[in-house]
């Protein structure tokens, strides 16, 4: 799959076959998400893939109403962005880690894997952020549901570009 058609027709899809998303798989995407630009190579992403036990901690922490959106897809894995207390620093790590879980997606999409970013409230929590290991020292980016997908969706319309560059003189 060419990068262009890759991200024309990646979909946020949010039913899976049961299936989880096997670790080989898992490995060669978080091998392209290491490639994503970051200023001074921070290599400030980190991937947390959640096991059972993991994901029923996170159910716990988010309560019942929340919980049945856990379980729309056989993998879950949270990416965060490792922070410095510096605030460009911090910045830049954010941006760089956001592409990071982007090119995991996009990775995914072309192996014929569907994904669904979410920023669920949980992960905001305290007992959220326990319940998947997430330390005090990252930033919360996104839940990245992966897996087979059972529906087909067309894509959204989007607005022109020229709706939102500018070039100046």
């Amino acid at each position: 799959m060419q990068i262009e058609e890759a991200i024309r027709t990646r979909r946020t899809i949010k039913a899976y076959d049961p299936a989880p998303v096997d670790r080989a798989v898992l490995d060669e995407l978080f091998e392209l998400a290491r490639w994503a630009p970051n200023h001074n190579l921070t290599n400030p992403w980190r991937f947390r893939v959640l096991g059972p036990e993991a994901v029923r901690r996170l159910k716990q922490a988010a309560g019942p109403e929340a919980a049945a959106k856990l379980d729309r897809a056989p993998t879950l894995v949270v990416a965060s962005a490792t922070q410095t207390g510096e605030e460009v620093q911090d910045e830049e790590d954010v941006a760089a880690a956001t592409i990071a879980a982007y090119i995991v997606l996009l990775g995914a999409h072309a192996r014929g894997l569907a994904g669904y970013w979410r920023t669920p409230d949980v992960l905001r929590t305290r007992d959220g952020r326990a319940a998947c290991g997430l330390p005090d020292g990252e930033r919360f980016l996104g839940l990245l549901h992966l897996g087979r997908a059972r529906q087909d969706k067309a894509p959204p319309e989007r607005a022109p570009a020229d709706d939102f560059v500018i070039y100046l003189p």
